[in-house]
């Protein structure tokens, strides 16, 4: 057995030390009460990492539960140890690492504010019917789009925006689900 994996008194043992941080969407069901989200919070920037994407939102509002959301990157050996550290908040009742877990959704909105007038406003609806975004406000000399999608596909229509006059983004974060019949 290789000597990493061998167990050492800790239950931490059980992922294989690597330094390639992996990129993880985590869903925590948590009692919808005052000062929780702080206390997830700040396991994660107790160690130093960076939340890419926090999304929390009540659920069941007649059993009282919110879902948090959270896209971090972090090694595997520190993604357990935020699991673990989540799992005994007291108002937390469950934890899942969509990523490891399998096939998941990942969807994330955004409003994009494009500048459009001149040569470009044509290209600038073009583009965006091609991804399917909507306008949601529309002036002589600009448009607002709303896109909804996988986080790389909105990066993209930012991107594309970026030339044709991109003025601001406003994202909502990503909002996941495992796939199949069963729940939380």
């Amino acid at each position: 057995m290789n000597a990493h994996l061998l167990p050492t008194g800790s239950a931490y043992f059980i992922t294989k030390e690597t330094d390639a941080p992996e990129r993880h969407t985590l869903s925590v069901l948590v009692d919808n009460e005052p000062g929780l989200l702080a206390r997830v919070v700040g396991l994660f920037s107790a160690r130093g990492f960076n939340i890419e994407s926090l999304t929390v939102s009540e659920t069941e509002h007649d059993k009282g539960l919110s879902r948090i959301t959270v896209v971090v990157v972090a090694t595997p050996k520190v993604l357990v140890q935020i699991k673990l550290q989540l799992e005994r908040l007291v108002p937390v009742h469950k934890v899942h690492d969509l990523t490891a877990e399998g096939a998941s959704l990942e969807r994330e909105l955004a409003l994009i504010k494009v500048g459009g007038s001149g040569e470009h406003r044509a290209e600038t609806l073009r583009l965006a019917d091609a991804f399917r975004a909507n306008i949601v406000d529309a002036t002589t000399e600009s448009f607002v789009f709303e896109v909804t999608g996988k986080p790389s596909k909105i990066d993209s229509f930012i991107s594309l925006m970026v030339p044709l006059g991109l003025i601001e983004v406003v994202r909502t974060g990503v909002a996941a689900i495992s796939r199949g019949p069963e729940g939380m």
